[in-house]
């Protein structure tokens, strides 16, 4: 009976990796042409821009002046029943003159937040510190080409205020023209 009770935990590990390969099959693949495309699973669950308020749902910038070069990643969705739930993230990163693996931090020039309506304050907006006390990541560029005007990459953050669940983005990528 050991033997069978020893195997359970493993099912249930491999089990949930299927799961979270499965629910990353639904997201865009990782393109490098400006396709306009941005997918990332929030707490294991799909994520992608939805929506319009009137401005774009998502948007990518680079001012090649600013802080060594400054790239930033804007984005939103409604969701809820009535799509009435705005949730969007921010994030980006300085000194990025070329693609490269760019370190997301709680506090510096890179870095990363995160904003969902359906819960209550505190735990809607995940800023800045104090009150948010983690923020940590990687924000990979794959591709900066400033003569074509296509900025891709793939990024993974977690954040974390006192009294509220993390915010775990994984597995994200994005393709976009600047």
């Amino acid at each position: 009976m050991k033997p069978l009770f020893l195997l359970l935990p493993l099912a249930l590990l491999l089990g949930c990796k299927k799961d979270t390969a499965a629910l990353a099959n639904q997201l865009p693949p990782a393109t490098q042409t400006g396709a306009g495309t941005f997918g990332c699973l929030v707490n294991g669950q799909p994520w992608a821009p939805n929506g319009n308020s009137g401005v774009p749902n998502f948007v990518a910038t680079y001012d090649p002046t600013y802080l060594g070069g400054s790239l930033q990643i804007k984005t939103y969705r409604y969701t809820g029943p009535k799509q009435d739930v705005l949730q969007g993230m921010v994030f980006g990163a300085s000194h990025v003159s070329k693609a490269g693996v760019f370190d997301i931090v709680l506090k510096g020039d890179n870095g990363a937040n995160y904003i969902d309506n359906g819960p209550s304050a505190p735990c809607n907006y995940y800023g800045e510190p104090p009150a948010l006390t983690y923020r940590q990541g990687t924000f990979t560029i794959t591709r900066l080409d400033l003569q074509a005007g296509i900025v891709s990459g793939t990024f993974d953050f977690t954040l974390f205020q006192p009294g509220c669940d993390s915010v775990r983005i994984t597995q994200g990528r994005f393709d976009k023209r600047l």
